[in-house]
C-alpha cells in the first residue's frame, strides 16, 4: 500500500474574503503566500497551508499553464485545529480576549493535552490544541 506523508493544506470557504483576512491575519498571525480575488492562502507554522476562497468562486474548473484544478465548495461551520506550544495556551487565550474573541468551549484530554475552541467570522470552529490530543499529537 503506497503511504500518505502529511496533509499540506486545507481549505475554508469564507463570505467574505477581506473580513476573513484580517481575522486569520490579525488575530492569528498568519503570514500571507498568496492571493487573488478568490482566495488567500496563508502559511501554517512553516508546515501546512490554509486555504481561504470566497464562498461559491470555486465552482467551475481553474485551467492553468500547467493543468487544472477541479470545481470544489463547502458550505456550513466546518472545524480546523492549530497545533501550539502548551506554554502558549494562556498567552493565546489572552490575545483572542484582547480581540473580543469568546472561547466556546475547554477540554483537557485524557492524554495530557488541552484544547480551546472558538469561532471565526464566518462561524468556522477553530481549536488550539496543545501536544496530548492525538497518540500522534
Amino acid at each position: 500500500m503506497p503511504k500518505l506523508g502529511r496533509v499540506i493544506e486545507t481549505s475554508l470557504y469564507v463570505d467574505d474574503l477581506d473580513r476573513a483576512g484580517r481575522f486569520y491575519e490579525d488575530v492569528l498571525g498568519l503570514a500571507t503566500l498568496t492571493a487573488d480575488a478568490r482566495f488567500r492562502a496563508y502559511d501554517v507554522g512553516g508546515a501546512s497551508v490554509l486555504l481561504l476562497f470566497r464562498r461559491g468562486f470555486t465552482l467551475e474548473t481553474v485551467r492553468m499553464p500547467g493543468g487544472t484544478i477541479p470545481p470544489h465548495d463547502g458550505h456550513g461551520p466546518l472545524h480546523i485545529a492549530f497545533a501550539i506550544a502548551t506554554e502558549e495556551l494562556a498567552k493565546w487565550e489572552q490575545k483572542l480576549g484582547a480581540h473580543g474573541i469568546t472561547i466556546e468551549g475547554r477540554t483537557d484530554w485524557s492524554r495530557g493535552g488541552h484544547s480551546i475552541y472558538f469561532r471565526d467570522p464566518d462561524g468556522h470552529l477553530l481549536e488550539l490544541a496543545t501536544p496530548g490530543l492525538w497518540a500522534i499529537y
